[in-house]
């Protein structure tokens, strides 16, 4: 790979002809020209599984040269060359230690897609938006206090500049969590929010999610940085960022929220045992990085600080983000979402596991016979009135009290979200701003998982 310019990458072609396409992509003007910096997440690659008509299908492709940025390359190659709706993509690649400053100097898009080391990344993304650059970015932005004061900085220039910094929260389109949040809305059914307590959160979130998986049908190899804390994250500041965005979005959306509102109570932290033998069936890698050394305690067994608990306030409600890494699911599973909204008449309760048959549903489960007499009696109004957003729900009664039936049409998959996220973004960037409200939610959300990391850190 040439580390001097840009060279077409073979693995990315267009379907049908080079020439016609060229030719195509110069009679159009693109408002979004991407440039994807250091892909060492797959999450990089499902950016790109859908085409966008906002959005030019060459791509520039900035980043360190090694195994991350070949299997980004490779996804994109796969989505490129599938039977069902193939992409159309266009790589351009250039790969040398100098990647970020190559491309600030080159600039050739106006929106900078980051997933990948989280060490660097706050730091990536003040220096994109200082240098007049879109930002749309995975989970976290910030691992740390410190990078928290970066992103602060960041998006106070933006603003000024008119740019806009958005990150990548994809469970807020996951059908049993939009459900769960419109059946809130409904008093006749759920009554009023418990403010619940630490030892019993009105709202409760929990992700289980493993080490090794599929992705887009074939296991997924992992860097062995996203092991080290220091380059990935603690879990209670990386995948506890969807948790606590999607408490804050049920109960807050379109609401300003912020730092001021909330509070962290309690916060844990604890660690994922992994064998010699399980970190290579996952990176690849016969032996463990000098940076991991700190974490391996005894016996060659490497403590991966994967999981974590924090309960928060917002408005005195309490909410409670909990993250556990296993390193493989059982046969059949999969990565797995337990969430609870507690109400006055009603709890409505999320649950994918062996009872579910890891399928994920959603119950209205009554407090008692009196609420559910009355919830019976308005469910006939009710389930029709959201069906007319989330066609074919239905509902059943079950021990406990009633499943939310919903059809397979509506069950896309955590890969297809993504698409539905970039066009929330591709919408905000043809208004010209992120809603104030979006704004203050990424400022309180990263504030909350970082005061818990100290917190969990100093127990």
């Amino acid at each position: 790979m040439n580390k001097f310019g840009f060279l077409f990458f073979a693995v990315a072609v267009l379907v049908g002809s080079c020439t016609e396409n060229s030719e195509k992509n110069e009679e159009k003007n693109y408002d979004v020209e991407i440039m994807t910096l250091d892909p060492g997440h797959f999450h990089a690659s499902l950016v790109q599984k859908d085409m966008y008509d906002q959005v030019s299908p060459e791509v520039y492709v900035y980043a360190p040269e090694g195994p991350e940025v070949k299997m980004h390359l490779d996804l994109i190659d796969q989505f490129n060359n599938r039977n069902d709706s193939p992409t159309s993509w266009t790589e351009n690649v250039y790969t040398g230690d100098d990647f970020f400053e190559k491309m600030l100097a080159d600039k050739p898009g106006n929106v900078m897609v980051v997933a990948g080391n989280n060490k660097k990344k706050t730091e990536y993304i003040l220096d994109a938006v200082k240098n007049d650059i879109h930002v749309y970015a995975d989970k976290p932005m910030v691992i740390n206090p410190q990078d928290y004061e970066l992103l602060k900085e960041a998006m106070e220039i933006a603003d000024e500049k008119g740019l806009l910094v958005y990150d990548i929260m994809t469970e807020r389109f996951e059908v049993t969590t939009m459900l769960q949040k419109r059946l809130s809305k409904y008093p006749e059914i759920f009554g009023e929010f418990e403010e619940g307590s630490v030892e019993n959160p009105a709202i409760t979130k929990e992700s289980v999610h493993h080490f090794s998986k599929e992705v887009n049908g074939k296991p997924l190899i992992r860097p062995a940085w996203f092991f080290d804390v220091e380059q990935q994250g603690a879990g209670i500041v990386d995948v506890a960022t969807h948790l606590v965005d999607l408490i804050l979005w049920s109960r807050h959306s379109g609401e300003v929220v912020t730092i001021d509102q909330v509070e962290v109570k309690d916060a844990e932290q604890w660690s994922t045992e992994l064998t010699p033998s399980q970190f290579e069936k996952v990176t690849g890698l016969k032996e463990y990085p000098d940076y991991l050394n700190k974490d391996i305690i005894k016996d060659s067994v490497l403590n991966v600080y994967s999981n974590g608990a924090f309960v928060f306030t917002v408005n005195g409600v309490h909410g409670k983000a909990s993250v556990i890494w296993n390193f493989e699911a059982p046969a059949g599973s999969k990565d797995t979402h337990f969430s609870i909204m507690r109400g006055t008449k009603a709890n409505l309760v999320i649950r994918q596991n062996k009872e579910t048959d890891f399928q994920t549903i959603l119950f209205i489960e009554p407090v008692n016979d009196a609420a559910k007499a009355e919830i019976e009696s308005k469910l006939d109004q009710i389930i029709p009135e959201v069906e007319k957003d989330f066609s074919g729900i239905s509902y059943k009664k079950v021990e406990n009290g009633w499943e939310v039936v919903i059809p397979s049409e509506l069950k896309v998959g955590h890969e297809a979200h993504f698409a539905q996220v970039t066009r929330k973004f591709l919408e905000y960037m043809e208004n010209g701003e992120v809603p104030e409200w979006e704004k203050q939610f990424m400022l309180t959300k990263y504030y909350l998982t970082t005061r818990a990391y100290e917190m969990s850190r100093s127990k």
